[in-house]
């Protein structure tokens, strides 16, 4: 009996676990938690901005929020040692909500540093309160900017594509389910 067969088929197998542990990604992204919400429901979502830099400090953290399927009321939580601006926008088609008609909605959240931010190894929670949740759409694309102390920047604006590997820089997702009885 001959060894080279089992040699060949260990080698195989070593490279073949290789290639797969290569295409995984290594590192975190700027994530939203939950990453699931019912429809209609309000929700309290965290943007997960890790410091993945080994030499430069997170400064800016900017969020856009969709405005095709949009959230009628945003509200962020205040975060020492950042100010917050919160861009609105004109909706082309206005939005009925139990309040009555909505024709504007936040569009883009920036939250910047006002001393150091986040140090290498560091992350942090960036949170909104939003509700009602779109019922026309399964997910909600939330395309985020990173930038750091040395002036790069990490665009967090890849769509994620079913079947397919994740991107090098996946947008945050929310994926909207069933609404549940009680979601006011």
């Amino acid at each position: 009996m001959s060894i080279r067969p089992v040699q060949s088929l260990l080698v195989l197998v070593l490279v073949a676990t290789g290639i797969v542990a290569a295409a995984v990604p290594v590192g975190a992204h700027v994530t939203v938690v939950p990453d699931t919400a019912p429809k209609g429901g309000f929700e309290i979502l965290g943007f997960s901005v890790p410091n993945e830099e080994p030499a430069a400090n997170t400064v800016k953290v900017e969020v856009d929020l969709p405005t095709k399927s949009p959230i009628p009321s945003v509200s962020v939580k205040p975060m020492p040692g950042w100010t917050i601006a919160v861009d609105r926008t004109k909706l082309a088609k206005p939005v009925t909500t139990d309040d009555g008609q909505v024709t504007e909605a936040v569009s883009r959240i920036t939250w910047t540093a006002t001393g150091n931010g986040l140090a290498p190894g560091q992350f942090d929670l960036f949170t909104i309160s939003a509700g009602p949740l779109p019922t026309n759409t399964g997910k909600l694309t939330f395309k985020a900017i990173q930038t750091y102390s040395d002036g790069t920047t990490v665009s967090w604006i890849q769509a994620t594509v079913k079947g397919a590997p994740e991107p090098e820089h996946p947008a945050p997702v929310l994926t909207l389910t069933k609404a549940s009885s009680g979601h006011h």
